[in-house]
């Protein structure tokens, strides 16, 4: 099974609670969870042909595959109301878009990719974090989660 952590619109699907349930084999138990259906959250990334409930009907998503684009700078209407509303909504996790996407257009995709693996790792022992994770869940440690960096965005 091959797993898709990059997105159209810039986010790290390898930082997705449902990604990685899926990947670590625990996607019954997050489900039970999350009072949801299994396959509901059943996902190897928006840009693989299993994607959960969640970015199945994404108007971004929908938009990048008619436009062509393997991200969303690629657009020539970029940065559009969509993408700049998506940056701005409630959710923590969507505030870093715009900076990714910058980031890989200037570095590049793999580039990107491997900063984004090293960034939602625990410092201490490595293991893979979540968006929304408090602690590590192998040591303990505390970890930079997206509620934190939206703090840090929002103050430069």
């Amino acid at each position: 099974m091959a797993y898709q952590y990059n997105s159209y619109c810039g986010l790290y699907c390898g930082a997705c609670d449902a990604l990685q349930a899926n990947k670590t084999g625990n996607l019954k138990i997050t489900a039970e969870k999350w009072k949801m259906n299994p396959a509901d959250i059943t996902c190897h990334g928006c840009k693989s042909s299993v994607i959960s409930i969640y970015c199945r009907d994404c108007d971004i998503r929908k938009c990048a595959q008619e436009m062509k684009v393997e991200f969303c700078y690629e657009c020539k209407k970029f940065p559009c109301k969509r993408i700049v509303a998506f940056n701005n909504d409630p959710h923590p996790h969507h505030s870093i878009v715009l900076k990714n996407l910058n980031t890989i257009k200037v570095k590049g995709k793999k580039a990107w990719l491997r900063r984004e693996d090293r960034r939602w790792r625990c410092k201490k022992c490595r293991m893979r974090f979540s968006w929304y994770s408090k602690k590590c869940t192998k040591c303990g440690s505390l970890v930079y989660n997206c509620i934190l960096e939206e703090k840090e965005l929002k103050r430069t």
